[in-house]
């Protein structure tokens, strides 16, 4: 849980930091790098993503996003390193007994 009393603000209007120094969008626990994951993800514009995520106003969005190219690099680089974490896990993890046996009879790639 994100506590008020432990965010830092920011030159965005509705952008924190946490103590980890990781950027938020204020009232919520919604990060940065999540919102734009999203929005790369689905190719959802400023408003689809207000649609899908309707406790963030369309200011913390354009707040959000504005943070994010202004800090591009840095925040491109968490979002490598957590893409490359959900991969390293994929590999190490083998597959329960259950999938396996889906994928045996063809019904799983």
């Amino acid at each position: 849980m994100i506590h008020a009393q432990n965010l830092t603000p920011t030159e965005y209007p509705h952008v924190v930091l946490t103590q980890e120094q990781v950027p938020v969008i204020e009232g919520t626990t919604l990060k940065v790098v999540e919102l734009v994951m999203a929005q790369r993800a689905y190719g959802w514009t400023p408003e689809e993503i207000q649609i899908n995520h309707r406790n963030v106003s369309m200011s913390q969005i354009y707040a959000a996003l504005a943070y994010y190219w202004d800090h591009r690099s840095t925040l491109d680089a968490d979002i490598q390193r957590r893409e490359n974490y959900v991969k390293q896990s994929e590999q190490e993890h083998q597959d329960s007994p259950f999938v396996s046996r889906l994928k045996s009879q063809g019904l799983l790639s």
